[in-house]
């Protein structure tokens, strides 16, 4: 997964990969004053993190 997509896709990837491409974001920018366009970035990435952590969850029979 890219650390800045360019749209929010439908496709959802594990939690642990969307967790891990907000890290790697953040820790690249740490120290300096975010942009319009990091802000937007980031919230993409919070958006692809969100339909991570609400996947539904199948049990197996």
């Amino acid at each position: 997964m890219s650390p800045t997509p360019s749209a929010p896709t439908t496709t959802v990837v594990p939690a642990s990969e969307a967790n891990e491409s907000i890290r790697r974001f953040v820790r690249t920018r740490r120290g300096a004053a975010w942009t319009a366009q990091d802000m937007a970035e980031y919230a993409a990435l919070l958006e692809v993190w969100t339909r991570a952590v609400r996947k539904p969850v199948l049990k197996a029979a």
